[in-house]
């Protein structure tokens, strides 16, 4: 797909290499980590601590109880699409006492991805209320667990009260090639929203 020329919505840019700062959110356990590592082009930079008994009453581990670490900053990731675009991933922690840090994150963003996992829908239920509340575009990704079950789309977006625009897409966030076609996903989303505006004026 050539994303050559693309910037920002409303308008293109010029010749170079347009940088692109992309969110990756998500409830507590969607995967957020896993896709940043899976996807990024160069060794990401994460802020994972090891889960401990401590946090035992405000990090509920219902549907991840395997989970041993957790995000307690952000992930930084990056990858190039083509020679003309190049995509910064900044991916949120998913539990409640660290979304503070989210407003300073979403600055700059042109898109989001957000993960869900259909098992805890409610888990993302915040990421998608944040997106709507900050009026940042997004895609809605499905990772697929082992023992995921397969919903009809229309069952999800209706559960997560979204926009039927909004586009929803299944994806392993553990595969390279699966997580770099949720990017593209987003990248085509924001060319198309960018087309509507033009149209519109």
């Amino acid at each position: 797909m050539d994303f050559k020329g693309f910037d920002q919505p409303g308008g293109p840019g010029g010749g170079g290499t347009r940088s692109v700062k992309v969110m990756i959110a998500g409830g507590f356990g969607t995967g957020k980590t896993t896709l940043v590592r899976s996807v990024s082009d160069i060794k990401p930079l994460t802020t994972e601590e090891t889960l401990t008994q401590a946090s035992a009453d405000v990090d509920h581990l219902i549907g991840v109880a395997d989970k041993t670490e957790t995000t307690v900053s952000l992930d930084f990731g990056k990858i190039s699409l083509n020679d003309s675009l190049m995509l910064y991933l900044f991916g949120t922690p998913g539990q409640e006492r660290f979304w503070f840090l989210w407003n300073g994150l979403f600055k700059g963003a042109l898109g989001a991805i957000v993960l869900v996992d259909t098992r805890r829908l409610a888990s993302s239920f915040r990421a998608i209320e944040e997106m709507e509340r900050q009026n940042v575009p997004f895609v809605v990704a499905l990772n697929v667990f082992p023992d995921s079950k397969d919903y009809p789309v229309e069952e999800i977006r209706d559960a997560l009260d979204i926009s039927p625009h909004t586009p929803v897409v299944a994806c392993d966030a553990r595969d390279r090639a699966s997580s770099r076609d949720v990017l593209v996903a987003l990248i085509r989303h924001l060319k198309e929203r960018s087309a509507v505006a033009l149209e519109s004026r």
